[in-house]
Parts: C-alpha cells; structure tokens; sequence
C-alpha cells in the first residue's frame, strides 16, 4: 500500500524504478562477483599448478645431477634399473614414478613408465633429440597427472644418451584448487544477499527526489501552484529540482496575471451589463409607448420605431445574457431547489411563449425530479426557441420516464431542420459562436446554448448535441432526479440583482 493507503498492484511495484535499479544493481553484483572469481579461479590454479610443477621440476634435476654421476658408461640394463630404483626411493615424498632411457640400450619392461601410460611423441623429440627439459600436464581417467622430461648433460656440458622421464599426480593440487572454488561458492550468496543492502540505499537515494517531485507534480495539478521542491546537492536530480522550481514560479506568475485579467474581464461584463440595466429600462419603456403610437405614424417613422424597438429589445436581451453568465463565471449562480413535475413544468414553459402549435411535445406523467424549476425553464426556453429559428419545424419535446431504480431522467429537444454541421457540432455550447459569419447581425446573442449548458452543469447533469440519422438536431438534457443538497449549498447565493428572464438567451446561432 502507498501512502495513501491505497494497495499497489504488485505488478506495479514489480515494474517500478525501485525495482528495476534494485534488480540492475543486483546483476551487476553478480557479473561483477562470477567475473571476479573466474579470473581469480583461473589465476589461483595456474599459480597452484605452475607451483608444484616447479617444485617437482627442481627436485628431479636434483635428484639426477645427485646420482647420474655414480651410474656407469655406458651402462647395462641392470644399471639403469638400479639408477630409476634410486631415483623412485628418494621421490617417494612426491610418489613419482620413473623412467629412465638410454640411446642404444633397449627398454626393459620394468624400466617403461607404469599404468600404461604413453610418452607424447613431441615431449620424447624434445628431450631425445634437442635436449632440452619439456614437461606436460595431462588427464587420465578425469584425474590430473604432471610428465616431465629432462636430458642428463655431462660433466663438460655437452648432451649425453641417458634421458629421465618422471610422472607425478596432480591430486592434491586440484583438490586444493576444488576447495578454493567452494569457498567462492559459499560466499558468493551471502555477498549477494548483502549486495541487496546498498541497492535499497542507492535505489532509496535516487527515488526520494524522484517521488518529491511526482508528489510536487501532483500538488500543483490541485492548484497549489506556490508548491517548490528542496534543492540539495548539485547533481543532475538537484539540477532537475531547480528546474520545477522555475517552472513552478513562472506558472504561478501566469495564472495570477491571468486570474487577474479573467477577473478584471468579468468585472467588467457585469458593471457594464449592471449600469446598462436602468438606461435600458427606460428606453424600453419608451419604445414599448412609440411601438403603441407607431401605426398613427408616417410609414417611414412607423419603420424606424420598430426597428429601434426591436434593437432596443435585443440588447437588452444582450444585456441580460451577459449578466447571467458572469454569475455563472463568479461562482454567484445557485440553486433553489424544489420537488417539481417535470412534464407540467415543460408545459408551463411551451404555453408561456405560446409555443404549444408549433411544437410536439410528448410529456409523460409522474415524473418528479428536485430542480430548480427557474432554471430548467431557461434550459428548455433556449433549447427549444434554437430549434424553431434555426432549425424546422415540427420541433419535437420528449421527456423520457426513468426506468425504476434510476437516479436520472432524459429531456430531448429535436427539430426537422437540416442539422448542424459537423465542423461546426464541437462549438454549439461555446459563448459567440455563430456557424454563419454572415449572420453577425442576428437575432440571438450568441449566449443562449451557454447559458442552458452552465444551467444543466449547475444540476450536475449534462447537455448534448448531435444530429439525428432520420435528420435535425438533437439536444440531449439529462439531469439527476435527486440533486445533492451539500452541493447545491456549496454555492453563494445569488444576489438580488437576478433578473435574468425565463427566455433569456434562446439561442446560441448554431
């Protein structure tokens, strides 16, 4: 389990950094300690076998400078049998065995190296006929023996006829040589085992800084951008930490000029919407008593005061959109919640703007949900009011009752248009956009499709938008049937200042 108590895959941690330095320094241990005990195996049996080799070497040549002067030339057989009998008593302490020729004097049977064993005939040429010593190490039957050849010279020098040949088990040698290998062997676990201790420190050491950083990394995703790293030592992790360290601080800088600057803009959007307000309540006033007065008019001014009414209405709408979406930017947006019948609501909204002939609505009945019925008339006006200046008509209302258990109901709103375009379809909910840059000069603000979506997030539902396969566009409302109070409470209130109509925004010029 980490730190948070929550259990690890131990696939995970099998994967993880610890792990893999923990298994590099452990292979590296171990080609270092096999590496290590082969060269010093290798060098400890030549020095071992180098050393008896001498050893007998040494004594044979003294043993023959000893006694070849006592032996008779040129001798018979029976001297020479005599000379290899003296030659084998005075080596007893190495069990030698002993072989002695003489050019011209036939090999007796005794005189042959025991156990059938054969003189190499590169070893024999290079006694007999270069005279000089040879020696080699063979095997036989798996067991190490040592042949050494050596020439006898005379008194002045020169190479006589007389030739010695030795051989000598290895047995012990190798024997000691076997017991250096075991000792490696033996010790070769306990090193690895103790080889563990400094991985887990270097693997610790190089983790710490690591996992301060993912631990930094994950502080500032959560917004805690004034988060910094200690900074010990000046290696390529300390150089890492220095880093973040800038980075942090140059985030920090941006997201503060930049929360300054998002709430200098929504400050201003809401005292402009704010002191607009009173002006333009009186201008609506006025055009409300000339559009009365405007048939009574000339043509020409009739026109004129309609357009100025209706453009008077338009920026108010304008207005009024504008100061429900900085709420919403503020976090001043908040919900009143009440048990409400999902199906009469719609309804209240569709008989409001006498909509009921041109829309087909399919409400069934004993649908209650907790919304904030305010709000689900804005979502639904807009919603609706799209459909029927962009789309075509019929536009359709179905509210989809929620199957038993479900904690979830679906509201579609669809019309016969021709659909929206799928280049377009990702910008529907954005605040201003309009598919038709011709059509800057439109009825809607380019605020209502944002100002339903904010409204369906702050029930903690969802609102899509699609195109139908039989044709139209489709939006797809869906919202909790049960909304978590504690959430709803979370959020100040609103200020007293909320005079966003019920049709505020209606369309968002997709």
């Amino acid at each position: 389990m980490n730190r948070l108590g929550r259990r690890v895959p131990t696939r995970t941690v099998l994967r993880g950094l610890r792990a893999r330095l923990v298994v590099g320094f452990l292979v590296v241990a171990t080609i270092s300690a096999l590496t290590t005990a082969l060269l010093t195996y290798r060098e400890a049996r030549n020095a071992i076998l180098q050393r008896s080799q001498d050893i007998a070497v040494n004594d044979l040549r003294a043993q023959v400078n000893s006694l070849a002067p006592e032996l008779t030339v040129p001798p018979a057989q029976e001297d020479l049998d005599n000379f290899r009998v003296q030659l084998e008593r005075s080596g007893k302490s190495r069990e030698w065995d002993i072989s002695v020729h003489y050019s011209g004097v036939p090999d007796s049977e005794e005189g042959g190296l025991q156990r059938s064993v054969v003189i190499p005939a590169d070893l024999k040429a290079s006694v007999e006929r270069r005279h000089v010593p040879a020696f080699q190490r063979i095997d036989r039957g798996g067991d190490p023996w040592l042949l050494i050849g050596m020439p006898v010279r005379q008194s002045d020098g020169e190479a006589s006829a007389l030739s010695i040949y030795a051989q000598l088990p290895l047995n012990a040698e190798e024997a000691n040589v076997e017991a250096l290998v075991s000792a490696a062997q033996r010790g070769a676990l306990p090193v690895l085992i103790l080889a563990v201790i400094p991985a887990l420190l270097a693997a610790r050491g190089v983790l710490r800084p690591v996992r301060g950083l993912r631990q930094a990394a994950g502080r500032i995703a959560e917004g805690k951008l004034d988060t910094r790293l200690e900074v010990k030592g000046a290696d390529e992790l300390a150089d890492l930490s220095r880093t973040f360290n800038d980075m942090a601080a140059r985030l920090e800088e941006s997201m503060a000029e930049l929360r300054r600057l998002e709430a200098n803009s929504r400050r201003f959007a809401a005292d402009v919407s704010h002191e607009l307000r009173t002006p333009l309540a009186a201008m609506t006033a006025v055009t409300d008593v000339l559009d009365e007065d405007a048939d009574s008019l000339d043509p020409d001014t009739a026109s004129a005061v309609r357009l100025i009414s209706q453009e008077t209405g338009k920026l108010a709408r304008m207005v009024e959109d504008l100061m429900e979406v900085s709420r919403f930017d503020a976090g001043a947006a908040a919900l009143h919640l009440d048990e409400v019948d999902v199906a009469e609501t719609i309804r209240k909204t569709l008989q409001a703007r006498a909509w009921q002939k041109r829309v087909a609505a399919e409400l069934p009945a004993d649908v209650r949900a907790r919304l904030d019925p305010r709000r689900l008339d804005v979502v639904v006006a807009n919603l609706v009011g799209n459909a029927l200046h962009h789309g075509g008509e019929p536009v359709r209302v179905l509210l989809h009752a929620p199957e038993p258990g479900a904690d979830r109901l679906l509201i579609e709103i669809s019309d016969s248009g021709p659909g929206i375009d799928p280049e377009v379809l990702p910008h529907v909910f954005e605040r201003f956009y309009k598919a038709d840059s011709a059509r800057a000069r439109s009825e809607g603000s380019g605020l209502g499709l944002a100002i339903a979506q904010e409204n369906v997030r702050l029930h903690g539902g969802t609102l899509r938008a699609a195109n139908s396969p039989e044709g139209g566009a489709v939006f797809t409302v869906e919202l909790p049937l049960r909304h978590d109070e504690r959430a709803a409470g979370d959020r100040p209130a609103e200020d007293g200042r909320d005079g966003a109509r019920p049709d505020a925004g209606k369309e968002n010029d997709a």
